[in-house]
């Protein structure tokens, strides 16, 4: 089994960040591990930017004219809903 070339990447960060990773044995899986955790929840339109282009904002606006984001009563979350179908719920 061939191993996949690793790259370094280097950035800094604040000395209170650097004092409570101290205790962590490695900080390199440590930091792999929660970025690619992270990687798994960004924004599939802004790619975690929080900032639609322009022509995003145009799809989005369309997509909008039939859908709603709500927050779930239930569970506060915020999620999106179809409005041909309100009763399309996770809680139901």
């Amino acid at each position: 089994m061939s191993e996949e070339k690793q790259k370094v990447i280097t950035f800094k960060v604040p000395e209170e960040l650097e004092d409570a990773m101290k205790g962590i044995p490695n900080r390199s899986e440590f930091i792999r591990n929660a970025i690619v955790s992270a990687l798994d929840h960004v924004c599939p339109l802004c790619k975690g930017t929080g900032i639609l282009q322009p022509n995003q904002q145009k799809h989005w606006a369309q997509f909008t004219r039939d859908h709603a984001v709500e927050q779930c009563n239930e569970c506060k979350a915020i999620h999106l809903v179809c409005k041909c179908n309100p009763e399309n719920d996770l809680h139901s």
